[in-house]
Order: C-alpha cells, then structure tokens, then sequence
C-alpha cells in the first residue's frame, strides 16, 4: 500500500520519537531514581520497565512507544515520562513535539512574554519584579528578584514554581518570616485558581506532585479551603541586609489574560536603603 506524505511524515516522527526515549533512558543510572543495584545489569541506564513503573504507565505500552508504534500518548503521560527521564526544558518540547502534542503549557505561556515586558522588568531594577501564571509557575524575572530569593537561575526550569519552593525548599521558608500565616492562602487560591482547569493535565501533574512531596499540601488540599484575596503585603529575611518590606501591585498582560506581573514595591524608605544599587 502506498504511504501518503502525512502518514510518512509520523512514521518518521514516531521512529525519531522511539531513538529519544531510548537514548534519554540509557543516559540514567537506577540510583539517580532512587532504585537498588541489583546484579549485572546488559542494559546501560534504566531498563523499560523501570521507566514505565515510574512513571505509571503500562510496561507494554511504554515498549511499544520505544518500538516506534502507532499509539498515541496524552499530555499527561507525556509529562511523567519526562520527568521520569529527567528532561530538561528543551528536550521536554522535543518529546512534545514528536508525539504530536500540543505544545507544553509552560513554555507555551513563556512565549506569550514579549521583548518588552523582559525590558520593563530589568528597568524597574531594583525593584524585584516576576512573571507567573495562574499556576503559580514563574515564566521570568530580574536579577532584584533572584538577589531577593536566593538564586532563581540556580532552579530547574520545571521547579520554578512559587508552591513548589515554598513547599518544597527550605531557603525559601528562611527567606519568608510569614510562611506559616501566608500558605494557607496561597493554597486556597490556587485552588479556586484550578477551577477553570480542573482537565488539564499540568494542574493535575502539579497536584500530584505536591500531594506526593509535602504532607503540608496534603492535609491542606483535603480542607477544600478556596479564597480569592491577594497577598499585598509582605516580608522576606535576606541573609545579607536582614528584614525588608514590601507592597505587591500586579499588571495582567492582556484584558483575558491569566498571567501577571508582580512588581515589588519597598513599604518603607528602611527597605529602599537596603536594595542593592545596582546589578
């Protein structure tokens, strides 16, 4: 039978597809996942099925996604393949773009920033200013707000995430002395953010995930406490110029748009003289 132009097109894709996966799984060691050296091993990196287990998907359909077959795999199978191969931000669109999804929500949302909010950002220094979306992901920022949280460019792109580190990383809850008070809020509006989101395999990914790392989360997102109250003011602990003071004003990128800028602000001139003076 002949092929048509489309269908030689994703078989050469689902072939490319199949050589990806198998050369990011050979690139990792079972230790790097946290699983026992058993034996001889004849297969560099991770076998098949330790993949699929990690990532909860079915050992023969992983395989014959390795094999090149003609099946098809969800956004949110995607995701936890990638994070279980531990792909970076390149490799995750790569993987997205040879199974023929959409575009990830993440970077889709980082290429809604244009030249000039990059600009605006770095002009407002040294106020700290950042990106996010409804997700509470971190799309960009300047180099105030990475002096204010410790070093943002040292972060996985896949982790910058406000829940995430505040939940998560331990120098975040150093650098907020109202962690404890703000949380709560934070989780109910993400939460009442979610509701316009609940099919989307990112939220949920992200859900499961800090349902999995932070019993905090856990118990919290079993309250079902939702709230639209925005935070606006607060304080951070910075271990060079100690206790600083802050005003949020947030600046939507478009009339529908859900993804903000959030311009801090000094609530006292005692914060203003303890910015650096420049970058």
């Amino acid at each position: 039978m002949t092929m048509t132009v489309d269908s030689r097109v994703a078989d050469v894709r689902r072939h490319e597809l199949a050589a990806f996966l198998r050369s990011r799984r050979e690139r990792i060691t079972p230790d790097q996942v946290g699983l026992p050296i058993s034996g001889r091993r004849r297969t560099p990196g991770l076998r098949r099925e330790e993949v699929a287990q990690l990532a909860g998907v079915g050992v023969t359909w992983y395989t014959w996604l390795e094999q090149g077959r003609d099946i098809n795999a969800s956004e949110q199978v995607l995701d936890a393949i990638s994070r279980t191969l531990r792909l970076d931000p390149h490799e995750h669109t790569h993987l997205f773009t040879l199974a023929g999804a959409p575009e990830p929500p993440l970077e889709k949302d980082c290429k809604l920033l244009s030249d000039n909010v990059h600009r605006m950002m770095a002009k407002l220094e040294p106020f700290p200013v950042c990106v996010r979306n409804a997700r509470c992901d971190i799309l960009a920022y300047n180099r105030a707000y990475d002096w204010l949280m410790g070093g943002l460019d040292d972060i996985p792109f896949e982790d910058r995430n406000t829940l995430i580190q505040c939940l998560t990383n331990p120098e975040w809850r150093r650098r907020l002395p109202d962690w404890e008070l703000n949380i709560p809020r934070v989780v109910a509006g993400f939460r009442a953010a979610m509701a316009e989101h609940l099919a989307e395999p990112a939220w949920k990914n992200l859900v499961k995930r800090l349902r999995q790392e932070s019993d905090l989360f856990e118990r919290m997102w079993k309250e079902h406490d939702v709230s639209g109250e925005r935070i606006v003011l607060k304080r951070y602990l910075h271990p060079d110029v100690g206790l600083l003071r802050f005003e949020f004003s947030y600046l939507y990128l478009g009339r529908r748009s859900e993804i903000s800028l959030a311009t801090l602000t000094p609530a006292d001139e005692e914060t203003a003289a303890k910015l650096p003076s420049s970058f």
